[in-house]
């Protein structure tokens, strides 16, 4: 059973860290810590508010190599590290010389989420919303999913010991639902998009079978959420503790991005990294491009879209961060871009082909973003640019089928030279 309110208040107390309400990012309201995730007030989304003690760059340094370095910046427990978790994240920061060359960059470095334990940087936001499922003491793990989290919510349950129970739209790529079923858990397929499989998830937590079930997206999506800042925080600390000019960032639910912001701005509040303008650039698909053609036409308010792109894990028509997005973008000076399912296949296969890094769709779609914005002179080329691969191309395999062996020879020299291959 999940905690009373009074053990749960106690709990609290102890299980995060310099975190210390939920405050609304629209009207301000604050809240107690709990498993809530909207304003009573005004319905608006619900984040983590902090009171951080001294943190310096060499307590960071001292600590373990992946995001528990950050311990004392994120709503965790001081022994986090001692706990049954995935220990995601200190992913390369690739200096990517190839791929900045042929794009005509003086400075870039790709962010390589891919090796994380369950390849994407899902693990990271998991992690935040584990611990959070321990302090509410919840039994179940569940999520809707496009596919990366779904896996990454399977691995983490079967580590810290939770029931999991995943819902995924019908239709998901081969290798994404495969490895969030190896894990032991439950994992649904529903008719519909991401969307839909939303709305479902809500509907079940208002449900007594949603009892003591922990949804990492939806009722503790303040905690799971955080989980991003890491990225923030890893580029700044491998650049040397200083942030990029600029940084182009895959759009999803738009959560991503916000965060990555909210890192930077938490490090310049804490004097880690010198405070300094960056922009912030956000990539989606065109075919599923909301927050693009809200930020072309000028708009406030995103009109939900159906999704029709190869770019599954950046597949939700309806992305509840969105609004914030056209906000972190207008205010550091970048720009929403979309491109299409072939210039994602096309930028696969060139930051593979310059950098040896095989990205799944959606860093395919940053990669051809960051093209695009080039070609058009809304990114700088002398400034210093980060771009990030958010997952394994193990895990898209489709999206470059055509691809494949040169040629198909008998077993002799003769035979390989006949063949024009030297």
């Amino acid at each position: 059973m999940a905690l009373t309110a009074t053990e749960s208040a106690t709990s609290t107390a102890n299980s995060f860290g310099p975190a210390v309400a939920l405050s609304c990012r629209e009207c301000g309201a604050r809240y107690d810590l709990g498993p809530v995730f909207a304003c009573v007030e005004c319905f608006g989304p619900l984040e983590v508010a902090y009171d951080f003690g001294t943190v310096t760059r060499e307590s960071v340094e001292r600590g373990p190599k992946n995001i528990w370095r950050y311990k004392a910046l994120l709503p965790v427990p001081a022994d986090v590290e001692n706990l049954p978790t995935m220990n995601p994240g200190l992913t390369p920061l690739v200096r990517a010389d190839r791929l900045a060359a042929e794009l005509g960059l003086r400075s870039l470095y790709v962010k390589d989420d891919s090796g994380n334990p369950t390849h994407s940087f899902k693990d990271r936001v998991v992690a935040m919303a584990v611990e959070a499922a321990r302090a509410f003491g919840f039994t179940t793990l569940s999520c809707s999913s496009t596919g990366n989290l779904a896996g990454a919510v399977g691995a983490a349950a079967a580590r810290a010991g939770f029931r999991s129970c995943v819902f995924i739209p019908a239709g998901l790529e081969e290798a994404k639902v495969v490895m969030a079923a190896v894990y032991g858990g439950q994992l649904v397929a529903i008719d519909g998009t991401y969307d839909d499989v939303n709305r479902f998830c809500s509907e079940l937590i208002g449900d007594p079978a949603g009892e003591d079930w922990g949804f990492v997206n939806v009722n503790l999506r303040p905690y799971y959420a955080e989980g991003s800042k890491t990225l923030a925080y890893e580029i700044a600390e491998q650049l040397g503790w200083r942030l990029p000019d600029q940084i182009v960032i895959p759009i999803a639910s738009g959560s991503q991005l916000t965060k990555i912001d909210k890192g930077f701005q938490e490090l310049i509040g804490l004097g880690l990294v010198e405070d300094k303008p960056y922009r912030v650039f956000g990539a989606q698909a065109t075919g599923c491009s909301p927050v693009a053609r809200a930020w072309e036409n000028g708009h406030d308010v995103i009109q939900p879209v159906k999704p029709d792109t190869i770019a599954k894990s950046l597949a939700i028509g309806n992305p509840a961060d969105g609004p914030y997005v056209l906000d972190v973008c207008r205010r550091t000076g970048g720009a929403v871009e979309h491109v299409s399912d072939p210039e994602i296949v096309d930028s696969i296969r060139l930051l593979a082909r310059t950098e040896g890094i095989f990205a799944e769709t959606a860093g395919g779609v940053t990669t051809g973003v960051l093209r695009k914005l080039l070609a058009a002179g809304t990114l700088d080329p002398e400034a210093e640019t980060v771009v990030l691969n958010t997952g394994d191309g193990l895990k898209t395999l489709n999206a470059v089928s055509g691809t494949g062996v040169t040629a198909t020879i008998k077993p002799s020299l003769r035979a390989f030279k006949d063949a024009g291959l030297l």
